[in-house]
């Protein structure tokens, strides 16, 4: 987007988000006036990404994607936890290393993030690779009184950082109180605060474990994050970014660790995503709700579409998924899709072939005035919508506004085979079409060819019938919760499943 110059990035943006820290709706100020350094706490690489991962990574990589589009230059920092209990755990199940089990689930985490259109960020740290500098870090806290160490074990003092509580407004002095009388942990009760919380871990028998002045351990986690922001984006960035899990302990802990090692602010904007619940449920392992993005992917949700059904939900809020919105959302990414699909599909009947693009060249020139053009009101609410703490439901449905006549074109191309246009009108749609394209990029949504008929493709009668006969085995076994898991799988594609007497079932497609 063009600028003029000598006005602010924070001036012409108008970028404000809801702050953690503040619990307050912020204009955004970057520190340097066109550089935004970000850090988005990453995996813990031990399993496939599930729908939780989905929503933080695509909203925050929407966040990205605005302020690149908007001119700034972004500095984008995701971490790999790949020193972790779950880890070794799955290594052990496995019979395998954890260097095995981690970069293994990093291909699969890109495998993923990739189908989803999430850009890659600019550095992805892995811990193990940042094992001095956490060492270095530890040794920095002790040396300034944050920090003690037992037995080969390091510890925080969260009494010795005076704000901490800060930014999940916690008050450790009454959890204090009401946590009196308990009994605690034999770990609980070796340290001098029972909030205090692991720099360092000594090793335990047959895990991995690395050197340092301690004995042999390896780092907490709270730890890795401090040292690989540090490393990578230096003592204050911009923003650091989270699901709404992790800000306490984890966010809390990384506030506490480098503001006492730097007496400087760790970052100024903390942005937090909302959680997601399955069927009004919270989304987990032990409730059999667990989705991950390769299911959902492989059952013939598009890419699109999930992404499309994860931005029509504000951010901060809960995400519910079910059956019901996940088809609708379908229908509405078919929609949209059509109408992205036009240029390229269409472009000989509407004779765009032989024209210059002009759509691009007027739209992305910036006007004071916007009743001038109609095409720059729709840019400017589409700008006003992102603006206001990234409300990705309103820039949706301004891109369903704008898709509508185009939709329209492309369904009288389809029933007439030829759509005969003047060239006023034409010049109209090709500038549609140049914006819609644009803004869609901003939110990450591309067209995706043939989306129409890729479910009803993926599921042959056979498949339908083999499903069916699953869920009844699984019935007779009295595994309900795989029956249930495998009719909810085929409502994703339009079939209903009719239980008649004597455990025969029906099916027809909606």
């Amino acid at each position: 987007m063009k600028t003029h110059t000598g006005e602010t990035k924070s001036t012409k943006v108008s970028l404000r988000l809801t702050n953690t820290l503040t619990n307050r709706v912020e204009p955004f100020i970057p520190i340097n006036e066109n550089h935004v350094s970000i850090y988005c706490c990453g995996v813990t690489v031990y399993d496939l990404c599930h729908l939780g991962h989905a929503r933080s990574y695509i909203i925050w990589d929407v966040l990205r994607r605005y302020l690149i589009w908007s001119g700034y230059k972004v500095t984008f920092v995701q971490n790999f936890t790949d020193i972790d209990d779950k880890i070794i755990k799955r290594a052990a199940e496995e019979k395998s290393s954890m260097k095995e089990v981690s970069e293994k689930n990093i291909l699969e985490f890109h495998h993923d993030m990739d189908s989803l259109g999430i850009l890659r960020p600019d550095r992805m740290p892995k811990a193990t690779n940042y094992l001095a500098m956490i060492r270095n870090l530890i040794e920095e806290l002790e040396q300034k009184g944050a920090a003690y160490s037992i037995d080969g074990d390091v510890y925080f003092s969260v009494k010795k950082f005076e704000r901490y509580g800060k930014l999940s407004g916690r008050d450790i002095n009454q959890q204090q109180k009401n946590a009196d009388g308990r009994i605690g942990t034999d770990e609980e009760a070796r340290k001098q605060n029972p909030f205090d919380f692991a720099l360092w871990k000594g090793a335990k028998q047959g895990e991995p474990c690395f050197p340092s002045r301690w004995g042999e351990g390896r780092p907490g986690w709270h730890i890795e994050c401090s040292a690989m922001v540090k490393a990578e984006l230096g003592e204050t960035i911009d923003i650091h970014l989270g699901g709404a899990d992790l800000i306490f302990p984890h966010h809390e802990n990384e506030i506490a660790q480098s503001e006492s090692a730097t007496g400087k602010q760790l970052a100024r904007y903390w942005l937090h995503n909302g959680m997601v619940n399955v069927s009004g449920q919270k989304m987990s392992k032990s409730l059999g709700n667990f989705t991950t993005i390769r299911d959902l992917l492989e059952q013939g949700i598009s890419p699109m579409t999930l992404r499309l059904f994860i931005l029509q939900a504000h951010y901060r809020k809960p995400l519910d998924f079910t059956n019901e919105a996940i088809n609708s959302t379908s229908s509405g990414w078919n929609n949209l899709n059509k109408a992205l699909l036009l240029g390229k599909k269409y472009s000989k009947e509407l004779n765009w072939n032989s024209q210059k693009d002009i759509g691009n060249e007027l739209l992305l020139e910036q006007r004071k005035d916007y009743s001038e053009n109609p095409l720059e009101r729709i840019r400017k609410e589409f700008i006003d919508s992102l603006n206001d703490d990234l409300n990705t439901s309103k820039a949706i449905a301004i891109l369903f506004d704008l898709a509508r006549p185009l939709r329209v074109v492309s369904n009288r191309i389809e029933r007439e085979g030829q759509d005969i246009i003047n060239q006023k009108v034409n010049e109209d749609l090709l500038q549609k079409w140049n914006l819609l394209i644009e803004l869609s990029g901003v939110l990450g949504l591309s067209p995706e060819e043939e989306a129409n008929n890729k479910q009803k493709k993926q599921l042959t009668k056979e498949s339908i019938e083999a499903l069916i006969a699953s869920r009844i085995k699984a019935k007779k076994a009295r595994d309900f919760k795989n029956a249930d898991r495998i009719r909810s799988e085929l409502r994703l594609f339009g079939i209903e499943l009719i239980d008649k007497p004597g455990g025969k079932t029906d099916w027809v497609q909606n």
